[in-house]
């Protein structure tokens, strides 16, 4: 098989979340465990840093391995989803696996792992964690796939772990309350090992104390935080919602440090300002064209949506366009309730399974006051906004990673860069 096989093999032959939803989540740990003993337990030869939440856990993930790159540690980060290509999932020190590992792995495993029925994610963790082994990597950063408990994830005891905040997302899995949804996101507090908060409510707070308490470990709440160690930080990723990132990585930094890890003040601020460039982070408030202005963001959640709509009420423009798509296993009407009326609507989907037909979401929106047009495809979308927009315009894209991805692939035909 040659990389596009094995991809294919990869998305047909094992259920991908990302392509069909629910149908692909395993509930449980049976399969990573026997996986994880397969592979020689390779979580065990790195020290681990565990990142979970609902928005924003991304973001973290990719600016606190930007950090450790810059202190000059060979950093593992696994992230998901991927955007573009699949192996955005799996980094060391910013570059992605390479295609001949992914299918050495597959053609050398497939006997051993077809027999098990793994989930896409099962098979990819375990990739990842064989491979940040094989590199020798010095830490890995670890992004939660979906919840925290049964993630496939926590089988690893990290030095740190970090829980970014709570909103509504996969409550079909999580739970219905944001209580439920905390307690499954809490799972990865762990006896003993430090557990930064970054964002609270009044019905989350008590769930993190209660679990911190149970497994006796160190909790520490971000936004109670309010020293500034580093006066003037300079981001590179500009959205609204990076205030509250930046907060509970400061903390994760100071935490780490207490752990013994190197990050001394230029390491940090490096970090921050380079880390899409030493990461290969996309999608997140990117700008990809001036005159009219284009930005794309990943936000596609009640609690992402609302930065995004924050965001877009800070820009100047003579009118605003939105391209949007979503998922169907989405709170669509919530999020759609969030959006600005005075905007001119383009709605499309992505090409996935989940995506939602555009008629179907023209109508909901139409129920709260959006009206636009509809189109079959991304590029079609984005080419009618930038045919009607004047170079003062504001064109938004998002609604869905899986609207960015579509966009991001298709760059050069819509003369984006």
């Amino acid at each position: 098989m040659d990389y596009q096989d094995t991809l294919s093999y990869l998305y047909n032959c094992i259920p991908m979340f990302q392509h069909v939803g629910g149908s692909a989540y395993k509930e449980g740990l049976e399969n990573t465990h026997i996986l994880d003993e397969h592979f020689g337990h390779p979580h065990r030869s790195f020290r681990c840093i565990h990142v979970g939440g609902t928005n924003g856990k991304g973001s973290c993930s990719h600016t606190l391995a930007a950090i450790l790159q810059e202190a000059g540690y060979k950093v593992g980060l696994y992230t998901s989803p991927h955007l573009v290509d699949f192996r955005e999932r799996i980094r060391v020190n910013g570059q992605v696996i390479p295609e001949s590992y992914v299918v050495r792995f597959v053609e050398k495993e497939r006997s051993f792992f077809e027999p098990l029925h793994p989930s896409f994610f099962e098979l990819t963790t375990a990739m990842a964690f064989r491979y940040f082994a094989d590199e020798r990597v010095d830490v890995a950063i670890v992004e939660v796939g979906l919840g925290g408990r049964l993630d496939c994830t926590n089988i690893i005891r990290p030095d740190l772990c970090i829980i970014t905040n709570i909103s509504f997302d996969h409550t079909q899995f999580l739970g219905d309350t944001l209580e439920k949804i905390a307690a499954e996101k809490a799972g990865i507090i762990k006896s003993g090992i430090p557990a930064i908060i970054g964002e609270t409510t009044p019905e989350t707070k008590p769930v993190f104390i209660r679990k911190a308490n149970e497994a006796g470990a160190p909790l520490f709440f971000a936004e109670e935080d309010q020293e500034d160690y580093y006066p003037r930080l300079e981001c590179e990723l500009k959205g609204a919602y990076q205030t509250k990132n930046t907060r509970t990585l400061l903390s994760a930094i100071r935490q780490l440090q207490e752990a013994g890890y190197r990050l001394d003040e230029q390491a940090v601020r490096s970090g921050f300002a380079h880390v899409c460039e030493l990461t290969g982070l996309k999608g997140r408030w990117q700008k990809l064209q001036d005159a009219p202005t284009l930005i794309c963001d990943t936000g596609h959640n009640v609690g992402g949506i609302t930065y995004v709509v924050e965001q877009l009420k800070q820009q100047p423009y003579r009118k605003l366009h939105i391209v949007i798509g979503m998922v169907n296993d989405k709170d669509i009407r919530s999020v759609l309730a969030l959006l600005p009326q005075d905007a001119e609507y383009y709605f499309t989907k992505a090409s996935v399974k989940r995506a939602m037909p555009e008629e179907e979401l023209a109508l909901l929106a139409t129920e709260t006051g959006l009206h636009g047009n509809c189109y079959p495809d991304v590029p079609s979308a984005v080419r009618a906004a930038q045919e009607k927009s004047l170079p003062e315009d504001f064109i938004f894209v998002g609604g869905s990673n899986f609207i960015v991805a579509d966009l991001l692939a298709n760059r050069d035909t819509l003369n984006l860069h």
